[in-house]
């Protein structure tokens, strides 16, 4: 039996998964996040710990038997928050989260300190990645960033606290830009530049290795027979990927959760930074993720719902299974700033096309066609860096609309496939790394692909409408200049 954490944004998910790769029960605790000022966003750490304790609690509580067999923990989480502890372990701060906007200005001053940057890490610095915040840190907190005797990202803190040791993997520290993502080990030029050492970071390891046992006391308090091993685990997407067994190269698939991407496994690393392509290590061995991301996917269609006071079921009921034409209306996504291909911290969302005519309905189709042309500018961003996308895999929780995905399809001109279990691709991606971990199988034994549970091909006629529609789309981010 072997656990996935899955430390999201909005929730901590936990499923037990037994040996038939079979999801045996799953639970889940919601998180708030706070925002001190417009543009920032934080988290407390001990709301994530009082969180991963909860959903186990409770799976012990109604899963006993299957909780005391497990063997193996995985853990997956958001990316990109950086955790400062003191030396006696104890959080200096909240934790600044990746959709945070605060540190646009300290990213021009890291690329200045350190040319390489985008060389060795495969990124550009943008204000999101933990670094750019540690600058932020030591111009504005001071004595905070000189009591740091630890920086951990956000499931390496879990990590810590479950097993007592500091140690996290490469994919989730290539959102950091201090790893070098060609060595998949830290840089000691990158730390020097925001004034730290190697020193004061985890011991890294790949996803699928061993990384620490539970802690005693806490096997005890969930009736574990045994001292589970925790493996190295992954950053959200990576541990996604894994889920859905997207471990060969070309296995392009878009996520549809708070944020959203568009992400494809290569072999060798052809970063285009320049275009704010990601680049990130695999949560497997001599694989590296390549994406385009954009800081508001699903979260969109809650934000619409919450203005117009209604379910998001409400209001994608009236709209049908496929549109019969773009909406009249045209919607920018940008809620939180955007990542690929702008890096613009401070650009925010727009509606477009207002008219004494416009219905709800109209809008709200316009909110997931903007979603979609922000995906087809992450796709395009790929592209550029000589990969060709025939047809994608949809996981998140977006991917549950068959409107969503059929405007998706439409809009990049390819398939779109739902998988079985789409929605716990992360926290099932822990779980399939825990048992790597334990049993040393072969990962293309473990990580296969779940079943398509259905296709969404593109209509002809659709499809043109929306590439006529996508060149007007894009000219509105340029109107906010």
């Amino acid at each position: 039996m072997y656990l996935g954490i899955d430390l999201g944004t909005s929730a901590v998910k936990t499923i037990l998964v037994d040996d038939a790769q079979r999801v045996v029960a799953s639970r889940s605790h919601n998180l708030t996040i706070d925002s001190p000022r417009a543009g920032w966003a934080e988290q407390d750490p001990g709301a994530w710990i009082a969180a991963v304790f909860a959903t186990l609690d409770a799976l012990k509580a109604d899963h006993a038997g299957a909780l005391a067999e497990v063997d193996g923990i995985g853990l997956s989480g958001q990316m990109h928050g950086p955790v400062l502890l003191d030396a006696g372990m104890t959080p200096l701060r909240s934790c600044i989260l990746w959709n945070d906007g605060r540190a646009a200005a300290e990213c021009a001053v890291l690329e200045q300190r350190w040319p390489a940057l985008r060389q060795v890490t495969g990124n550009k610095a943008m204000p999101g990645f933990a670094a750019p915040k540690l600058v932020w840190i030591a111009n504005h907190e001071e004595a905070i960033f000189d009591a740091i005797h630890l920086v951990l990202l956000p499931k390496a803190y879990v990590r810590l606290v479950l097993s007592g040791e500091a140690i996290e993997d490469v994919s989730d520290a290539s959102g950091s830009l201090w790893l070098d993502v060609h060595k998949r080990d830290w840089s000691d030029a990158g730390l020097a530049a925001t004034g730290l050492s190697r020193a004061q970071m985890p011991r890294l390891v790949e996803g699928c290795a061993p990384a620490g046992r539970l802690r005693p006391e806490l096997a005890a308090r969930w009736g574990m027979t045994k001292r589970p091993l925790i493996a190295g685990g992954a950053g959200d997407n990576p541990a996604g990927a894994i889920g859905i067994g997207a471990i060969r190269p070309g296995a392009t698939f878009i996520t549809l959760g708070t944020s959203g991407a568009v992400i494809t496994p290569v072999e060798t690393v052809n970063a285009n930074p320049d275009r704010v392509v990601h680049t990130f290590c695999h949560a497997v061995p001599a694989l590296w993720l390549q994406a385009g991301a954009l800081l508001s996917a699903a979260s969109c269609l809650a934000w619409i719902a919450r203005l117009l006071g209604a379910s998001e079921a409400d209001l994608l009921a009236p709209l049908g299974a496929c549109p019969a034409a773009p909406s009249p209306v045209s919607f920018l996504p940008y809620l939180a700033g955007e990542r690929t291909p702008h890096d613009d911290a401070n650009v925010r969302g727009l509606l477009d096309g207002l008219s004494h005519a416009t219905d709800r309905s109209a809008i709200v189709q316009a909110v997931l066609e903007g979603v979609a042309f922000a995906l087809a500018d992450c796709r395009d961003a790929l592209t550029d860096t000589g990969l060709a996308i025939a047809e994608a895999d949809a996981i998140g929780g977006g991917s549950r609309s068959d409107l969503w995905l059929a405007i998706l399809a439409n809009v990049l001109n390819v398939p779109i496939h739902r998988l079985a279990e789409g929605e716990t691709g992360a926290a099932f991606g822990a779980a399939r790394l825990a048992r790597l971990a334990v049993t040393g199988e072969t990962i293309a034994s473990v990580c296969t692909p779940p079943a398509r549970v259905r296709s969404f091909a593109p209509d002809h006629r659709l499809a043109a409408d929306y590439a006529e529609r996508l060149p007007q789309w894009r000219r509105l981010y340029r109107r906010q200049d």
